[in-house]
């Protein structure tokens, strides 16, 4: 029987509450299984780092709401979210794979990490900090997104316009010559991006785990994930 890829997934915590226990939807689990690999939730143990960056075959960075560092933000701004022992942990992971050209995907608050590692710049409120965005933050909202031709990511969903939902109040507003934007919404927010630098480092701002996984465009990141690392020796 040929190996499956094996994905390390991050685990969220309920920052929302008191941050004392893990707390991570299992669709991205479902999402990574479907699509042929096996998914391994990781805790925040930093001694755990080097090994899943040396076994592992991919990392998957899921949506949350934590405390970034301050640098990220542009000037005058600051991460309104509460701090996490996830940061430490997932910035050694990330950087990790990165280093070892290994396949990165991130989700959400994952997209918005891969993007500040790679020079850009973010806000803490997009919805008071771009003039004519549309409230983001959202569960019940779809919105359309416009992929931008030409980049690795439109050939994987193979459309140039579809709709996503949206669970997110910070943004991507400064990018940096590391990395390109992929896709935005109809308000011009940034809402993917692909590293070219790297074998598969890419980033959506909305939740493909949440969309019909035999139906939708946006699904098929899970498939073009799963087949980077399948491609680790």
């Amino acid at each position: 029987m040929k190996r499956k890829p094996t994905i390390a997934v991050i685990m969220d915590e309920n920052t929302s509450d008191d941050g004392s226990r893990y707390d991570t939807s299992k669709s991205y689990f479902t999402a990574v299984s479907r699509a042929g690999a096996l998914p391994f939730g990781i805790p925040y143990v930093p001694e755990l780092v080097d090994q899943v960056v040396g076994e592992f075959d991919g990392f998957l960075s899921v949506g949350g709401r934590i405390n970034f560092p301050k640098d990220w933000y542009i000037e005058g701004d600051r991460s309104k979210y509460p701090p996490s022992d996830r940061l430490s942990v997932e910035l050694a992971l990330m950087e990790g794979f990165l280093a070892r050209n290994k396949p990165v995907l991130g989700i959400c608050n994952g997209m918005q990490m891969l993007a500040c590692l790679n020079g850009c710049r973010m806000v803490s409120d997009v919805h008071s900090s771009w003039p004519g965005a549309i409230d983001h933050d959202r569960g019940n909202l779809l919105h359309d997104v416009h992929i931008q031709a030409g980049t690795r990511m439109a050939g994987i969903f193979n459309a140039e316009t579809f709709g996503v939902n949206t669970f997110h109040r910070e943004a991507i507003v400064e990018t940096s010559s590391n990395v390109i934007v992929t896709a935005r919404g109809s308000d011009g927010v940034v809402e993917a991006i692909e590293v070219p630098s790297q074998s598969f480092a890419m980033g959506l701002q909305w939740h493909p785990e949440l969309l019909d996984a035999e139906a939708h465009p946006g699904s098929r990141i899970f498939d073009a994930f799963v087949e980077a690392a399948s491609l680790r020796p």
